[in-house]
């Protein structure tokens, strides 16, 4: 049947996504986040756990359990970590996952210890001053020519050490979230945690609205997907479909904008099952739901890395279209809708 969405679900999603994006969870340092994730299933009524790993596993119920679906989503983000404390007090960085110095650069981030609490920084080219450094424009932003910038008193590495900062803390890159008048929202790491919060959304519905699913449902939050292995692990028993909801591609040669729902018909690491895709996009024609088909050119998902792990399944990835991903990222309220609808007709309908 053809559902519309309370403007109440849409603003549910984009204030639970606001909360989880302003918990720091970079790639290896994903437990406040996932207790977040863990809690606020739990309140809307339904069972949740860890994984060994550290993610969250939430159970939404459904009566054929031979036949179930996972949905995979992730809150692990990109970010970095200290891998060299400098003569000068600067702190040079190792990225986590895709993070990106030429899309970072000047951004604010803590330094997070593991124990003497954190310290806030800016990420900057090396000798920064434009009115100082005349190859500033020409200089090439990398992991060596860019470094962390310490708010503090610090001139030696020895200050820095004193502060209790050592190799391998983690740095968290501000995400700077915003919703405009016209509906974008505009934060790093939406990539995937507008996801999130749209299976915050699909719980609610389904709680608000006391349905059961004909199958079993579950969603998998991962804590790995950023390096690659998020869904190697934990597939429910019962399970022979996984969907990654995770965030559409928006860019050249690209269908998709950040107003719909896209459906990945391959990445590279190849096609997703050719009867998913086929049902999810019957799903949004039925439904009237603004869709677009893709063909990702550089993209994992965790559905794929389910599969890598020997798991025999059926696979498929959908999301919110995203504009500049791993960089400053933009979405739009309707592309979480679409999202939002394109799961509920294609998971209860």
């Amino acid at each position: 049947m053809k559902r519309k969405i309370e403007k109440k679900y849409v603003d549910y999603l984009v204030k639970k996504t606001e909360e989880i994006i302003n918990i720091d969870s970079p790639t290896g340092y994903t437990e406040e986040a996932a207790s977040f994730v863990k809690n606020e299933f739990e309140a809307l009524g339904f069972n949740a756990y860890y994984t060994v790993k550290g993610g969250i596993i939430v159970e939404f119920g459904g009566k054929d359990k031979d036949n179930g679906l996972l949905l995979e989503a992730h809150v692990d983000t990109l970010g970095g970590m200290v891998s060299k404390i400098k003569s000068n007090g600067r702190l040079e960085l190792t990225n986590l996952g895709g993070m990106n110095p030429n899309n970072a650069e000047t951004e604010n981030v803590k330094v997070i210890t593991k124990f003497n609490g954190e310290y806030e920084g800016t990420f900057q080219l090396n000798d920064a001053s434009i009115h100082v450094n005349g190859k500033y424009n020409e200089q090439k932003r990398d992991w060596d020519s860019c470094e962390v910038v310490l708010d503090e008193d610090v001139k030696t590495a020895d200050d820095v050490k004193k502060l209790g900062i050592a190799i391998g803390d983690i740095v968290c890159f501000d995400p700077n979230f915003r919703v405009t008048k016209s509906g974008y929202i505009k934060s790093r790491f939406l990539d995937d945690k507008l996801s999130v919060g749209i299976l915050f959304a699909y719980a609610k519905y389904l709680k608000d609205n006391n349905i059961t699913p004909e199958r079993a449902i579950y969603a998998h939050i991962t804590v790995f997907e950023e390096v690659g292995h998020g869904g190697c692990g934990s597939v429910p028993e019962g399970c022979t479909e996984v969907i990654s909801v995770d965030m559409g591609c928006v860019g050249e040669k690209l269908d998709c904008s950040e107003r719909q729902v896209s459906i990945c018909a391959k990445d590279s690491a190849g096609p997703y099952n050719y009867n998913v895709v086929k049902s999810l996009i019957k799903a949004a024609m039925d439904n009237d739901i603004d869709y677009a088909v893709d063909v990702y050119p550089f993209y994992g998902s965790d559905a794929e890395a389910s599969l890598r792990a020997g798991n025999d399944l059926r696979h498929g990835l959908i999301g919110a279209g995203v504009y500049a991903s791993h960089g400053y990222e933009r979405s739009h309220k309707d592309g979480a809708e679409n999202t939002l609808r394109l799961l509920l007709a294609y998971t209860t309908d």
